[in-house]
């Protein structure tokens, strides 16, 4: 069994690559961190006491009277999870919930009630709260957190107050929303309070201690979330996946993101406020720095001259990357890839969904919305046809299409190491789960493969998809456990599969590698 240590630095490796690049722009952007109250905060959480599961987490959820949430406002997976968790607590004939935020000053209270009795619509509440001007973060995920509010709790309340950008004035800002939890409390006196503020915020010392001050006699439960030095040290678990850890009696922290999801999204909205107008964020450098990780990771050389155990000149063939086009754009750009309006229609189905498409025809990016999951595997389906010179790309001339059984395999092969790469860049992806996965033995590949070919092209791809991630799962667990290294993981992804039959014979390599690192002993392994 491999040590925590060397599971740690395997799950990570790429994510570690790309953390670095988007720390040093954000370092670059905001100086704010050298403050002694942020300080304080990134030094009171380093290590934690015990893995939470879901009935664990939950339990202590249930007996707090005030539940302090730290929100990372950057992050829509912060606020979602904020309103997951009011929904779970605000169960029927249990007691009443109440949901206090940051994001809206007390002052429009007023504002927020017309909104409740709806009075006022989304729009109006949105713009009369100024949460463009004086937010500007997200709007989408922080509005779902008050819908959440207006159907499970009974009252959603405002606590912050000026100056927001004065961290001069930060301690003030503590004092003023502990006075207002108190005054919820007179209002409603059996409810569970829910508060959603800034994780800086919820260092020992900073409203938790001050709360506690005015608040004697109630219990009150402070729950982190994605806190860096506790994520690191979570990944050197055995276990698959750590939702979330005791740091202490009353502090708890939950995994919905990684560092580098979480310090993405923050670079978009530096990206965004420093746009002119209401221009998009800018998704390039995102996907760019998915790419390099990758790149990294595989220790592969960009700037190569020849073909072999390295691409040839790979830095020539990075893709061009559309983000925030309008419908009629993404139209224009996806006709380039075909005439058939079907396919069109299939393509921005999952522009749609994932937020993230690569274009091998074109070498192209489309980009709606930034999902780590997807964009890792997109990035990852990228490399793998970079690695092989860019064999779809049309360069004017008509592609070869391949027997159907070289094009399932082919596709398979492809999304077996988009699946991996995702894993590789996005750990935080949940493993397939048995009802997912399929049998890939030689004979169950060749069966699902002849009945790919009798179906249409959605069945085509849908089973060659179930296969491919199949394979991707089973060959990322196999390097986890340090019995894949990182050259055999490059051949992969360089394997010239055009040749007839090369590319089944290549997934049936995955396979057998898959296979036999099953039977190595692979405590030892040397992380490659």
């Amino acid at each position: 069994m491999a040590t925590s240590t060397h599971l740690g630095i395997r799950r990570n490796a790429a994510q570690m690559h790309a953390l670095a690049s988007v720390e040093r722009e954000v370092r670059a952007n905001d100086s704010s961190g050298r403050r002694k109250y942020l300080r304080d905060y990134n030094c009171a959480f380093r290590s934690y006491e015990s893995i939470l599961d879901s009935e664990q987490l939950t339990s202590m959820v249930r007996t707090a009277d005030v539940i302090l949430i730290g929100d990372y406002h950057a992050l829509p997976s912060a606020q979602r999870f904020a309103a997951s968790l009011l929904e779970q607590r605000a169960q029927p004939g249990d007691r009443p919930v109440v949901l206090g935020v940051e994001t809206i000053f007390s002052r429009h209270q007023p504002i927020v009630e017309e909104w409740w009795r709806r009075e006022i619509d989304e729009e109006e509440l949105r713009q009369r709260i100024r949460f463009d001007l004086d937010w500007n973060y997200e709007w989408p995920p922080f509005y779902e957190l008050l819908v959440t509010a207006r159907e499970h709790a009974d009252a959603v309340y405002g606590l912050d107050c000026m100056p927001r950008e004065d961290l001069r004035k930060i301690r003030a800002r503590d004092k003023h929303a502990a006075d207002k939890i108190v005054e919820i409390r007179q209002r409603h006196p059996d409810a569970v309070i829910l508060v959603l503020f800034g994780e800086s915020h919820m260092a020992p010392q900073h409203l938790p201690r001050v709360l506690r001050e005015q608040s004697s006699g109630q219990r009150v439960l402070t729950v982190l979330q994605n806190v860096d030095a506790l994520y690191w040290q979570a990944a050197g678990a055995q276990q698959e996946r750590v939702e979330a850890v005791r740091v202490s009696d009353d502090v708890v922290c939950v995994f919905n993101s990684t560092p580098l999801e979480k310090y993405e999204s923050y670079r978009l909205c530096l990206s965004r406020w420093n746009q002119e107008g209401e221009q998009p964020a800018d998704l390039g450098p995102t996907i760019y720095n998915l790419i390099d990780s990758l790149v990294r990771f595989l220790d592969v050389n960009r700037y190569a001259s020849h073909n072999g155990t390295q691409p040839k000149f790979l830095v020539d063939l990075l893709p061009e990357v559309h983000c925030g086009a309008s419908d009629a754009r993404v139209r224009r750009l996806l006709s380039r890839v075909t005439d058939e309006a079907e396919r069109i229609e299939a393509m921005l189905g999952k522009v749609e969904s994932r937020g993230t498409l690569y274009l091998p025809a074109i070498n192209a990016f489309c980009v709606r919305e930034f999902q780590m999951t997807c964009a890792a595997e997109e990035a990852s389906r990228f490399l793998h046809h970079a690695c092989r010179g860019l064999p779809l790309r049309r360069n004017g001339h008509a592609l070869v299409t391949g027997e159907p059984m070289d094009r399932f395999y082919a596709r398979t092969l492809e999304h077996a190491l988009a699946y991996f790469g995702s894993r590789v860049l996005y750990p935080a992806r949940p493993a397939l789960s048995d009802q997912e996965a399929c049998d890939f033995s030689r004979a169950a590949c060749d069966r699902l493969m002849r009945e790919a070919v009798r179906g249409d092209r959605n069945k085509f791809d849908s089973m060659a998809q179930k296969l491919g991630y199949t394979l991707g799962s089973q060959l990322y667990d196999a390097y986890l456990r340090g019995c894949v290294g990182r050259s055999v993981l490059r051949h992969l992804f360089l394997a010239r599969i055009e040749e007839p039959g090369r590319a089944r014979q290549v997934c049936f390599e995955v396979v057998r590698k898959i296979r036999t690192s099953g039977k190595k002993p692979c405590g030892t392994a040397h992380v490659s």
